[in-house]
């Protein structure tokens, strides 16, 4: 059977890469020269399964008050008149309950647990090298009331296999030295050893050489203008190439995976992706002093900032702004994150040399992905991964190539089916 998949970041290749496993023709059409070039190209490095909890919890109506209005917030809702913002905002409210975080946080969870094993087998398989450490995902709170909300998260997830441990600030500083500076400032931490970072850009590169080895077909610079339904199913995709050449083409079959793009090629379908972009920022230096540089892989929740050691780099990255599509830098957010890289290890980069980066996330209100067969019946979606695109992208893969093919899923997961 051929499949088209539309997107070509780590959804849409490591789905290329699965659905090719099982047999299938496969051509993957991305309107960037190279693939993960725009969400999966400068994220924060973490395959975090540890990293469940949804931003829609309990705790977060009265935090997103406080933030309005707040440049370097670490989430931002720059309130506009978007009918689409308003109603993912409401959406969002709604899943604020502790029942349905509970439900979210059991969803993302399995799949994140799934899709880690699933990325380990990809990786002993093929000897792919992306910078990757197994060293697990520290996270470290300087506030004693943030430290206190993350205990009952943590310990759902130790019930559903996620083996997220609450840890003393002393065992904290052992294993990673470089918070010894600031050990005074720390109130808890957890620690999840079995978690792991990466350079995802990385990976999807070396994934889609072994693809186009495989001879899966990589339409680059080819930007999709529409999805045209005939007869109740996809005829075919429209799209243009770097020249501006006009392109019919067609599959059996079609995936969706063009992250927060995914809703605007929908909703002509008839089909309503509840996703929203979530602009996200990285800073990303040489490390200057290898003695004060964390090796661990770190989160700092309170200030919703992740750190990643990647080679002789370190990628910081995180925040959210619900700002439409605009993907402008915002200076006093990207200063915000040097302050504190500067505040808990200075000395450890060279700020001078750091390079901004800004990213659209695919954002659902629940967090939980949309995973599964649309409404067409050769319409496939894997999208809304948010900030656990680079966590799940293995197990989002190899899930729908089997769905596309007809088989069960092997993980216990809600998957899309209307």
């Amino acid at each position: 059977m051929k499949t088209i998949v539309l997107g070509a970041g780590l959804l849409g290749v490591t789905s290329a890469y699965y659905l090719r496993q099982l047999g299938h023709d496969v051509a993957v059409i991305d309107r960037q020269a190279s693939p993960a070039a725009e969400t999966s190209f400068a994220n924060g490095g973490q395959i975090s399964v540890s990293h469940a909890e949804p931003w829609a919890n309990p705790s977060a109506p009265l935090k997103v008050l406080q933030w309005l209005g707040k440049e370097d917030a670490p989430l931002l809702f720059r309130l506009r008149a978007d009918l689409r913002q308003w109603l993912w905002g409401l959406a969002f409210l709604r899943e604020c309950t502790p029942a349905r975080t509970r439900r979210n946080i059991e969803q993302i969870v399995r799949l994140g647990t799934y899709s880690r094993a699933m990325l380990q087998a990809l990786r002993a398989e093929h000897g792919i090298a992306y910078d990757q450490r197994t060293q697990g995902i520290l996270h470290f709170y300087t506030s004693a009331k943030e430290f206190d909300g993350a205990e009952a998260p943590a310990a759902q997830m130790r019930e559903l296999g996620c083996d997220r441990r609450v840890i003393s600030t002393d065992e904290a500083v052992r294993i990673e030295p470089a918070l010894a500076h600031v050990r005074s400032m720390l109130a808890g931490a957890t620690y999840t050893a079995e978690d792991e970072s990466g350079d995802a850009n990385r990976f999807a590169r070396e994934l889609v050489a072994r693809c186009r080895e495989d001879g899966v077909q990589f339409l680059m610079s080819h930007t999709v203008t529409a999805l045209r339904e005939a007869g109740g199913a996809i005829d075919h995709v429209e799209a243009t190439d770097s020249e501006g050449r006009f392109q019919r083409i067609r599959g059996d079959a079609y995936v969706l995976a063009m992250g927060s793009l995914s809703p605007l090629y929908a909703a002509p379908l008839g089909i309503k992706l509840p996703i929203y972009p979530a602009k996200g920022y990285s800073v990303t230096m040489p490390v200057k002093d290898a003695s004060k540089a964390h090796q661990v892989s770190l989160t700092d929740d309170e200030y919703k900032l992740v750190f990643s050691r990647l080679g002789d780099r370190l990628r910081i990255a995180g925040t959210a702004e619900l700002n439409g599509y605009d993907r402008d830098l915002n200076r006093v957010r990207c200063e915000a994150i040097v302050r504190r890289v500067e505040e808990l290890f200075p000395g450890a980069g060279d700020a001078s040399q750091a390079q901004f980066w800004t990213g659209l996330r695919p954002a659902t209100p629940s967090n939980v992905p949309i995973i599964g067969r649309s409404r067409l019946p050769n319409l496939f979606l894997n999208t809304g991964h948010g900030t656990l695109g680079w966590t799940h992208s293995c197990g989002w893969g190899k899930s729908i190539a089997r769905i596309v093919s007809g088989l069960k899923p092997e993980v216990d997961f809600a998957f899309a089916a209307s």
